[in-house]
């Protein structure tokens, strides 16, 4: 019979190790994209919350490149795949292909099949091709002909959008927006960054090339499931939790939004908040987890009235207005 003592200490050293592994992923990811570490940390997040994130920033911003260096400081398979108007459900998840020699019909899978899917400009397909994604954020699996065939484990879908672009672009509905754990925005570097990032190129860098740059696996599935068994042991009180419900339930109460928090958002930030506490290196949730995770958790989950849109109101001063007005528990 085994020890429970010795189990004990056994998922506390793995924790610390995988917690150890996932804090060089800001110094690696370094190497190749510069100072985006809270769009790291919330991808971070995310895949120890088996949850899905979406990337707004201007085109050049490095989104597309920030996703392939994740992948492979985490040694993951990843696919990317243009969102076009011309592009079908089936290339996303694949379909069925005829086979002449055998006289019959064999799956062939769709880029969908990895473990970190980049979705550019997820915005730019209709909703036919965009509801493609919903079974396998959701289920984790993809039915084709009848047959579910289960996707690899981890999986996460990145998507990213334009904010500057509404023309031939299709809103994601809000079904498939609350689909996404987090919603991140990628923000222009500061001049700093800037010149540091002209500085690699002149000296050669490739974005292409991520093993020139030095870009080299420091952690793998095994640390992920690792830190998401002892993310589900970090402690909620009952004060917390009730502090989540309270934040979500006063933004069904603003007068500026037409659309507050689901249960769904509720569930996603305390879970959230969770991850990131375990990250931090603590083993219970504080409030200030909740409100580091507040914005790229519920700012996606609300929709703004018109007439506050036109007086200059935005999500994100809303939501911060909400966590001002809700007490917090001591």
């Amino acid at each position: 019979m085994t020890d429970p003592t010795t189990d004990s200490a056994g998922n506390t050293e793995d924790a610390a190790a995988a917690r150890a592994s996932l804090e060089t992923l800001r110094t690696e990811i370094a190497k190749a994209v510069v100072g985006q570490d809270p769009a790291v940390t919330g991808l971070v997040v995310a895949l120890l919350c088996r949850g899905h994130v979406l990337l707004e920033g201007v085109p050049g911003v490095a989104k597309t490149l920030l996703v392939r260096a994740l992948a492979s400081a985490l040694e993951l398979d990843t696919k990317r795949v243009q969102f076009t108007p011309d592009l079908m459900p089936s290339d996303v998840t694949g379909s069925l292909v005829y086979d002449t020699r055998t006289a019959e019909f064999s799956f062939q899978p769709g880029p969908v099949f990895t473990n970190l899917l980049l979705a550019d400009e997820i915005n730019r397909t209709p909703p036919k091709t965009q509801s493609s994604l919903l079974e396998a954020m959701e289920e984790r699996q993809v039915t084709v002909d009848g047959t579910p065939r289960p996707l690899p484990e981890p999986f996460l879908v990145a998507a990213t959008q334009n904010p500057v672009e509404y023309e031939g672009t299709y809103p994601l509905p809000e079904a498939q927006l609350d689909r996404f754990l987090l919603k991140l925005t990628i923000p222009l570097p500061s001049r700093e960054d800037e010149i540091d990032v002209l500085t690699r190129h002149a000296s050669g860098f490739d974005p292409r090339d991520l093993h020139a740059a030095g870009l080299r696996p420091v952690a793998g599935p095994a640390d992920l499931e690792a830190a998401r068994a002892a993310v589900a042991r970090t402690t909620v009180s009952a004060e917390i939790t009730a502090y989540v419900v309270d934040i979500c339930r006063a933004t069904r109460q603003s007068p500026s939004l037409t659309l507050g928090v689901s249960p769904r958002g509720a569930t996603a930030l305390l879970a959230a908040a969770r991850a990131w506490a375990w990250l931090t290196g603590r083993d219970y949730v504080t409030p200030d987890d909740v409100k580091a995770l507040a914005l790229p958790v519920l700012r996606h989950r609300v929709q703004l009235r018109p007439e506050a849109e036109m007086e200059g109101v935005t999500v994100d001063s809303v939501i911060n207005s909400v966590l001002a007005q809700v007490p917090v528990p001591r």
